[in-house]
């Protein structure tokens, strides 16, 4: 067992709410400095500022801290981030794709709104994250370091990450996938967007090619093992405190880590990630106890 498998002494509770703060708050100040009061608006501020965990951009910021410290570029890191994972939400509730009428317990931006908004909505958010990254205050100094964390986002959320796997997802619907074939997909679908979510942090706070490198591990078996969580949950979630529809999966025969390994086997595979996970960490010592309590919240979530 690696000193990583039960930080006491962190309280993810207290950081997670104030990483959230953060975040809100600077989401919050790029909305009034650049959204008018229109419906297309309206409904991007709908989805994006909808409670949700936030995870991606606290990953950003808790790797920022295990390598260095949280700077403006960071926060715009993260906040773009966020928009990405938010207009990837609007458009996989779409009808066309999962048709969910609930997310993050309020109804999804297409019910809300109509369909043809909701579309927009996420197309909007997803340019105006770049439009974020471009407009970052230190952007002079710091131009190929953003270049980088620019084409790792980019690459992440586009035909060789999420959006692959999202066609991966749609394109599996009916058929039983191999457990290589599930890992691969859900690699592009979920875990690429939180491995630049993690990489991007601590590549605008400094971090070394070493340190690159252990978090890539980290980040990569975080994923997957919260995606593994998720299929779990879809199937013995609580609806109400997850603030979407449970159950969805089996009605759209999808290929889930529960229909092809069983419940408790598919626990067993999301904590053997997770621990491989904390095992990346050990070169940072206590640092990273942030990302070690996150990799644990990973597993033991409730929504």
């Amino acid at each position: 067992m690696n000193r990583f498998a039960s930080p006491a002494l962190f309280d993810l509770t207290d950081f997670l709410n104030d990483k959230r703060h953060v975040i809100d708050r600077a989401l919050e100040k790029i909305i009034k400095s650049h959204f008018s009061d229109t419906r297309l608006t309206q409904a991007m501020r709908y989805s994006l500022m909808a409670s949700g965990k936030r995870l991606r951009p606290v990953l950003c910021m808790a790797a920022a801290e295990t390598v260095g410290q949280v700077n403006s570029d960071v926060i715009a890191a993260a906040c773009g981030i966020e928009m990405i994972h938010t207009y990837s939400l609007i458009h996989d509730d779409l009808p066309a794709m999962d048709n969910d009428r609930l997310r993050r317990g309020k109804p999804t931006c297409h019910v809300q709104f109509d369909e043809a908004t909701a579309i927009l909505a996420g197309d909007a958010l997803l340019t105006f994250a770049f439009e974020i990254f471009a407009s970052a205050s230190v952007l002079p100094a710091n131009a190929g370091i953003w270049l980088a964390v620019i084409q790792n986002i980019s690459k992440a959320a586009g035909h060789k990450g999420m959006v692959e796997g999202q066609m991966q997802d749609i394109a599996a619907e009916g058929r039983m996938m191999t457990m290589n074939d599930l890992k691969t997909m859900h690699g592009l679908k979920t875990g690429a967007l939180i491995e630049a979510s993690v990489v991007s942090g601590a590549l605008l706070a400094g971090g070394s090619a070493s340190d690159i490198r252990q978090l890539e591990i980290y980040a990569r078996h975080t994923g997957l093992a919260f995606q593994v969580v998720d299929d779990i949950l879809n199937v013995e979630g609580d609806a109400i405190k997850m603030g979407k529809a449970t159950g969805t999966d089996a009605s759209r025969c999808k290929s889930t880590y529960p229909a092809l390994l069983g419940l408790s086997q598919s626990k067993a595979f999301a904590a053997e990630l997770v621990n491989n996970a904390l095992h990346a960490l050990e070169i940072f010592g206590n640092k990273a106890d942030s990302l070690a309590a996150m990799a644990n919240y990973v597993i033991e979530r409730k929504r």
